[in-house]
């Protein structure tokens, strides 16, 4: 198995999980959070997430999701680095839409 190789999860697996109450983390911009997330996903922007990864769970993995997976990936390997374990969400909140899940407006979570 490659060592490096960046856990994921795909949108529909992700959607069985977010019924059992997994932390899900959406490092997109506030604006785009607003303009439609997954339900339930927390907002903490990829510019952010260094400097706030204390507040993401160390003791089980968070998913990670953005527009399409490139910045979610960017922010598993800062949260690697300060200990966290996390999975990224291929194909990330677009994907998502395109398999026909529902999202939520505005900037509240949930």
């Amino acid at each position: 198995m490659d060592s490096n190789r960046i856990p994921e999860v795909s949108v529909d697996e992700l959607a069985a999980l977010i019924e059992k109450g997994i932390v899900l983390i959406d490092v997109r911009s506030p604006e785009e959070y607003a303009e439609g997330h997954v339900p339930g996903a927390r907002l903490l922007p990829l510019d952010q997430v260094g400097e706030r990864a204390g507040e993401v769970p160390d003791d089980r993995d968070v998913y990670l999701i953005c527009r399409s997976g490139g910045r979610s990936a960017r922010a598993l390997g800062i949260l690697s680095a300060h200990g966290r374990r996390g999975v990224n969400v291929a194909g990330g909140t677009l994907g998502w839409i395109d398999a026909g899940h529902a999202v939520v407006e505005g900037s509240n979570e949930g």
